[in-house]
């Protein structure tokens, strides 16, 4: 049998703002700030998004979701899932699993993975135990560490269907 398999990686920062809800995946949080960004920020599937481009060869979100086109304005990152999914299809690939590290030091977000989790395994057509989200902080050191900025981590593996 030959077994095609890939693995790629993505990463996303935004800082903090006023005036903005908190998207994280696909999960409208509770908190005091939001994320900047031109779509809602999201950054966990900003890094997913990126991690299953980058398996497919395909560049990054940039490229296929420009700031500069007006209809990524305010999108629900969910939607960019769901074309990345697309393209994941097209190639006949599919996901083997979805590893993820938030960094940020608040909000807290134990309560709300498993609906993140749920979000991001729909639209991937997988199960839910196939994505893993965790989080940790930045221990006070840097804009994360801070409070003024999150990041997220993301790993992708897919193979040929």
């Amino acid at each position: 049998m030959n077994m095609q398999v890939k693995i790629g990686i993505g990463y996303d920062i935004h800082r903090f703002v006023p005036g903005r809800k908190l998207v994280l995946g696909g999960v409208d949080v509770p908190h005091s700030k939001g994320l900047s960004g031109y779509s809602d920020a999201d950054i966990i599937i900003h890094a997913v998004c990126d991690a299953i481009l980058g398996a497919l060869g395909e560049g990054d979100i940039g490229l296929h979701f420009p700031d500069t086109d007006p209809k990524y304005k305010d999108i629900s990152s969910l939607k960019l899932l769901k074309k990345v999914q697309g393209m994941l299809e097209k190639k006949h690939f599919k996901v083997g699993n979805i590893d993820v590290m938030l960094l940020l030091e608040a909000p807290k977000i134990a309560f709300f993975k498993d609906r993140m989790r749920s979000n991001i395994s729909k639209i991937l057509k997988i199960a839910a135990a196939q994505v893993s989200i965790n989080a940790t902080t930045a221990e006070g050191i840097g804009e994360i560490g801070r409070g003024k900025a999150a990041a997220a981590y993301a790993v992708a593996l897919i193979s040929k269907k």
